[in-house]
């Protein structure tokens, strides 16, 4: 059993609020709270400077007007790239700052590029200790990549974190006993009934779910003990 209570919030904003401002971009953070979201989600990557920044892809293209690997340029660099609508591409630094101002949570997702993981993850706990964040403030930090959530877990074992799963691996209950995390994250479209939620909660973690923008799913999904869920769309949930 996981050996410490984590309370999750019901609601959390997926990259900020992707349906509302440029995922992942200060915007998108104030957006989702402008919305009444009490915790946003983002994604965290190495810039070529070794510092956290907020994006999801490998490359550019999709999210910007340039094109190319994120790693190729600074972080100074990515500032002046428009991430949508002239947002820029923040740091993990001013991603903190931000959240810190407005009171908002943060499911902070350790999202490196391949062979990174254990480099983004030590340079992610070096930047919550810069910040002044704690464990006790109200932070998970989540990650697909095993190698990084073990670093988290041996280098800042107080903080929550929750493993993210793609697909139904039939090792992740081992995973996560191995790994220590207060939360199992499947994506919703794996979640095909309560017994899948149920075999979360018997382990002793908290089920979390991502990606969920329609509110009939939702009601479903918080019927069959989902303790929270990662949305595109804020307004779409609240109230559920």
């Amino acid at each position: 059993m996981v050996p410490r209570s984590f309370v999750p919030p019901r609601l959390i904003g997926h990259r900020g609020a992707k349906a509302l401002a440029p995922e992942n971009t200060l915007p998108s953070i104030r957006a989702a709270w402008e919305a009444g979201a009490p915790w946003i989600e983002i994604d965290a990557k190495l810039a070529g400077d070794g510092v956290p920044v907020l994006m999801h892809d490998a490359t550019l293209d999709r999210t910007t007007n340039r094109t190319g690997a994120v790693v190729a340029l600074t972080s100074r660099e990515l500032a002046s790239v428009d991430a949508g609508d002239g947002a820029s591409v923040p740091t993990l630094a001013q991603c903190l700052s931000l959240c810190r101002e407005l009171g908002l949570g943060l499911d902070l997702e350790i999202k490196p590029d391949s062979g990174t993981g254990p480099a983004t993850a030590r340079a992610v706990l070096e930047v919550l200790a810069a910040e002044g964040w704690r464990s006790d403030d109200s932070i998970i930090i989540t990650s697909f990549e095993r190698d990084a959530l073990a670093v988290v877990r041996d280098a800042a074992p107080d903080y929550l974190r929750g493993l993210l799963l793609t697909g139904r691996p039939e090792d992740w209950r081992d995973a996560a006993t191995e790994l220590a995390v207060d939360a199992v994250i499947p994506g919703s479209r794996d979640i095909l009934d309560p017994q899948d939620v149920t075999a979360i909660l018997d382990g002793g973690w908290v089920p979390l779910t991502y990606t969920v923008n329609d509110p009939q799913r939702a009601k479903e999904l918080y019927g069959w003990g989902v303790a929270g869920i990662v949305t595109d769309d804020p307004p779409a949930l609240l109230g559920l």
